[in-house]
């Protein structure tokens, strides 16, 4: 059963957690199932399963273990206490070791990715890549893995190249699909990456982990096309709110269409109450974000208020990397977009404006971070012209 669950993680498909704890189930004393789950878990955005991952390690350390699982609980130990810089440092031990351990390299790759270090993504999937033969189980998730890399780097034609070829090994290997869609996202080619997406799309089915994910890309390119009718219509029938990676998608998407000044109806009404449960979460700047937008674009500002009292709290208390994170971009930008739905579009203009330059480090990438270059050029315009609150006038669609 372990198998399943790390052909879960390769294709980014299915739920890898269900089965690394049927795995778990079927051998209770098998610190390798153990080991996934915990790191699955680890690897969460959800504080909920952040905190299970601690019971998860607990039970792992109960367990006899070979020298790199003990290795693995090191790095695992040091996610748990949030420190993902040196979590990442012991992965790449364990890589130097052994190139090939996959579950180490998603473990690496997605904690970069939350601290948002794609050059770190891009040098260590180019040099696992080297000590990988084409004709082994997984090579395509090692190709796809660096073709998200790469176009997180701006090497868009490397990354394209990389991902097709994943394809070409494994037509099923979503984290592929998905790098060729950031592709297009970044090059602007909003009718390619519909093209592309439309090769791909029956495969979005219900084993498609991230299937929500890459309709909320297609969302992008309809936005794009100012086909803004299209990308409401994914929002009702693609992007499910069951889940925190949905919850994001939600979000991000109703947030552009009314920077768009689309009228999306009730539908932020909705979408923050199911935000609601996670307003004093403050695990994850990139949540606390998307969090505000739900907030802001439904005018909770109950709700929005208690975000900002608990990511100051979470400033109060030292240590973990989601400090710095809130600390330079998490609680100010969360501020400019509450300014923003008030009408105080000077204020928020003037806080996106200071991010510093590490900005990039609250992590997920640059096709979701350019929701804060939107909401400053929304704001800068709309102070020009005078305006003085954010409610928009009607365009369109009513809510359904």
């Amino acid at each position: 059963m372990i198998a399943s669950a790390l052909q879960s993680l390769r294709l980014q498909r299915g739920d890898t957690l269900a089965l690394a704890r049927e795995a778990v189930a079927a051998a209770p004393r098998s610190a390798a199932a153990q080991l996934v789950e915990a790191v699955v878990l680890a690897c969460s955005r959800d504080r909920r399963d952040f905190e299970a991952a601690g019971w998860a390690y607990a039970r792992l350390c109960q367990l006899p273990m070979s020298e790199r699982e003990r290795t693995h609980a090191a790095a695992l130990a040091a996610a748990i206490d949030g420190d993902l810089a040196r979590a990442c440092a012991v992965y790449e031990r364990i890589l130097d070791d052994e190139p090939a351990d996959l579950l180490a390299l998603w473990a690496a790759h997605i904690l970069d990715y939350y601290l948002g270090n794609p050059e770190r993504l891009r040098s260590r999937t180019s040099r696992v890549l080297q000590s990988w033969s084409p004709r082994a189980e997984g090579y395509h998730a090692v190709l796809s893995m660096h073709a998200f890399a790469l176009q997180e780097c701006g090497d868009y034609g490397a990354a394209e190249e990389m991902a097709l070829r994943a394809l070409e090994l494994e037509p099923r290997d979503l984290r592929a699909q998905h790098a060729l869609l950031h592709v297009h996202e970044m090059l602007g080619s909003a009718a390619d990456g519909i093209r592309c997406a439309a090769r791909h799309v029956e495969q979005w089915g219900a084993d498609a982990g991230a299937g929500h994910h890459l309709w909320w890309h297609v969302a992008l390119f309809m936005l794009a096309l100012e086909r803004q009718h299209a990308a409401l219509a994914i929002y009702d029938l693609r992007l499910r709110q069951e889940s925190l990676p949905e919850l994001i998608d939600a979000a991000a998407l109703l947030w552009r269409l009314r920077l768009a000044r689309f009228d999306v109806g009730a539908r932020f009404a909705a979408l923050a109450e199911s935000w609601a449960p996670f307003a004093e979460d403050a695990h994850c700047a990139f949540n606390d974000l998307h969090a505000m937008m739900a907030f802001a674009g439904a005018e909770r500002w109950d709700l929005a208020q208690r975000l900002l009292g608990a990511q100051e709290r979470r400033l109060a208390r030292p240590g973990g990397a989601n400090l710095d994170m809130t600390r330079l971009v998490g609680y100010p930008a969360s501020r400019a977009l509450l300014l923003f739905a008030q009408g105080n579009f000077k204020g928020a203009e003037a806080l996106l404006r200071s991010l510093p330059p590490v900005a990039h480090r609250v992590g997920g990438s640059h096709a979701q971070r350019d929701v804060l270059a939107l909401t400053r050029a929304a704001a800068m315009r709309r102070f020009s012209q005078g305006e003085t609150h954010a409610i928009f006038a009607p365009r369109a669609l009513a809510a359904a």
